[in-house]
């Protein structure tokens, strides 16, 4: 088993300011900041203000519960990415973090100058099977408001981000990450937890963070070696 990078045993929070782990305060501090601005967002913003998120291509897309597969697995990569990138790669975990913080901050921001709902959920299912169940608890607890943009798909570009810049992993890895995070982005508008409009706006958010986050490391030296080239 790979041996990790970090002995998280010797963690205390005197230690936060120290190389070893200061990457924790991302974890610690960034994650008590999303749920405060989560149960603001979903709590204390009143449906009948929000502005329903609708296009043509929401019509065009029906409700298929198969990819409720690919939404909740949305929740194991989040986890996932994190846990690896905490335990064997620190920069990346630091990186993938902000990235996340970043989107979130814009759009809770979004949410609370420009309320938005979504009002596409099936009144009844077709079907009744697990999938189906499935969605219906996902109904009963995640609300219809604070949609545009979706952080589904906001983080699930930063995962991808960050994989396909990972050094370590496998094309076929690459390969197979980028189609696990278009069926997720998909999944949204097909388990109608957002509209089409939702999804395309995450990607201008996506990109402000990606920017943010890899622009002296990563884009600035590819930009200024080609123009050299």
């Amino acid at each position: 088993m790979k041996k990790p990078v970090v002995d998280y045993r010797e963690f205390r929070f005197s230690k936060l300011n120290t190389p070893q782990f200061s990457h924790m305060k991302l974890a610690i501090f960034g994650w008590l900041f999303y749920f405060s601005f989560y149960f603001l967002t979903e709590n204390l913003i009143p449906p009948e203000i929000c502005h329903p998120m609708h296009c043509a291509l929401d019509d065009m897309i029906p409700f298929c519960e198969y990819f409720a597969v690919f939404y909740v697995f949305w929740y194991a990569l989040v986890f996932g990415s994190l846990i690896y990138t905490l335990l064997y790669d620190p920069k990346s975990f630091s990186k993938l973090s902000l990235f996340i913080f970043i989107t979130q901050l814009i759009a809770m921001t979004i949410y609370i100058l420009y309320p938005s709902r979504q009002d596409l959920r099936p009144e009844a299912f077709v079907r009744d099977n697990f999938l189906t169940r499935l969605m219906a608890f996902i109904y009963s607890f995640d609300t219809s408001t604070g949609v545009c943009p979706s952080l589904h798909v906001a983080y699930s570009m930063g995962i991808l981000s960050v994989g396909l810049k990972n050094k370590d992993l496998k094309p076929v890895w690459k390969v197979l990450l980028a189609f696990v995070v278009v069926m997720i982005c998909l999944a949204t508008a097909f388990v109608k937890q957002h509209s089409m409009v939702d999804v395309f706006a995450a990607l201008p958010v996506s990109l402000v963070a990606e920017l943010f986050v890899y622009w002296d490391d990563y884009w600035k030296p590819r930009l200024c070696a080609r123009k050299r080239a």
